[in-house]
């Protein structure tokens, strides 16, 4: 196995998925601040989940998305 080459797939991973996740986050609240299904003053429970196959690998990460 070559480490840089594991980290370096690893990291690009993580990059592309906080990046796309920060997205598509952004735009689901700003969508419901409009709806008006939020009033910009909530604090949104939120779970992460990692699988990776073959590993047996399952994870979850759980944090709090405060809008004020």
């Amino acid at each position: 196995m070559n480490d840089d080459t594991f980290h370096h797939s690893i990291r690009k991973l993580l990059k592309n998925v906080g990046v796309n996740t920060q997205q598509e986050i952004e735009q689901a609240v700003r969508q419901a601040l409009a709806d008006g299904r939020l009033t910009g003053h909530e604090t949104l429970p939120a779970r992460v989940k990692v699988e990776v196959a073959g590993l047996e690998l399952d994870l979850e990460f759980t944090g709090d998305i405060t809008l004020e």
